[in-house]
């Protein structure tokens, strides 16, 4: 197949990665405002999709880190980054279907993993000290969300204890629209990101100049398309919304009141932001749906509905070995076809 053929196929699954990432992960990030009726859903969706695009469009930290920092040079081709990314969209669109929120940072990086050892047939193709702290954050994220979300959440009921509840939903109902803004863009920033790397990465391999990653900008004449089509991508997906992800995380898990909305949603955009200034890929399911677990447990254990939790948690298992294992037969397959 020619090679502009292929170039043209990464970009437009890698839009399609980037949508589907907005279905699922980015569902999160309206999750608590719509579960604790302080926003409608029309006004949540509008000002994600907004916030999402916006912050997609900052900040290429992470872009880099998943660009070229998970495979070895000699890993990275056409055919890895098209076998990678139809394994995250097969995952996350399954896993929407059925509701679950779930990474699509860990599916791509388990689906890169999976198609780089299957084009070299060696481990060596990922390089694991890179891949170490995406891998740690797979445990580190959940926990800090889940902690955050309590303490954040504790500590509001103890500084409005003595105020109304009347006059504290219409407060915290207010507040929401900044959290839920945050929160989308800590999400485009991080997650938004990595669409972005993807296509940039094919751009090296096609035009064989790895300075387009130091011009790799809004204000260059040559790249800032990469960093538009990735924020709209996400920002599109963002704006559809993924019903059954939103039901599941704003309403199955545990009941929620503004003031509950406004924890999830401040404790998971700092650990987000946190891990973008750092470069980190982090997942936004992970750290939303965690501080949602956090906040109902503030109540006691059995406001957390834990049926609905343990699916959610051998969704969060299973991604890392079905999307490594997509990868590789994926690549496999197009090494024989191509």
């Amino acid at each position: 197949m020619p090679e502009l053929a292929l170039l043209v196929l990464v970009i437009i699954t890698a839009i399609g990665f980037g949508v589907a990432n907005g279905f699922n992960d980015a569902a999160n990030s309206v999750a608590a405002s719509i579960g604790s009726r302080a926003l409608s859903p029309r006004n949540a969706i509008i000002l994600a999709g907004f916030c999402t695009f916006a912050g997609a469009a900052t900040g290429l930290e992470v872009a880099k880190t998943v660009g070229k920092g998970i495979l070895v040079p000699e890993a990275i081709s056409y055919l890895t980054l098209i076998a990678a990314l139809l394994a995250v969209i097969i995952w996350v669109s399954l896993a929407t279907r059925y509701g679950l929120p779930v990474s699509s940072t860990h599916s791509l990086l388990a689906g890169l993993a999976g198609a780089g050892i299957a084009m070299l047939e060696s481990t060596a193709a990922v390089q694991w000290h890179v891949m170490q702290r995406p891998l740690l954050s797979v445990i580190s994220a959940p926990a800090l969300g889940f902690v955050g979300g309590l303490v954040v959440l504790v500590i509001l009921l103890w500084l409005f204890r003595r105020g109304a509840p009347a006059k504290l939903r219409v407060i915290f109902s207010r507040l929401q629209w900044l959290t839920t803004a945050f929160l989308a863009y800590s999400l485009g920033k991080n997650n938004g990101q990595m669409p972005i790397g993807l296509i940039a990465t094919a751009l090296v391999l096609y035009y064989k100049d790895e300075s387009l990653w130091e011009r790799l900008s809004l204000s260059d004449a040559g790249t800032w398309w990469i960093i538009v089509v990735s924020a709209v991508a996400i920002g599109f997906g963002t704006a559809v919304g993924g019903w059954r992800v939103i039901r599941t995380v704003g309403f199955r898990i545990t009941a929620l009141q503004p003031i509950h909305g406004f924890a999830c949603d401040f404790s998971a955009a700092a650990v987000i932001e946190s891990a973008s200034q750092l470069g980190i890929p982090v997942s936004t399911s992970h750290c939303a749906t965690a501080a949602v677990m956090g906040v109902g447990a503030t109540r006691r254990l059995s406001a957390v509905r834990w049926g609905v939790t343990t699916n959610i948690l051998l969704a969060w298992v299973l991604t890392f070995p079905i999307c490594g294992a997509l990868g590789w037969i994926i690549a496999s397959l197009l090494k024989i076809v191509f």
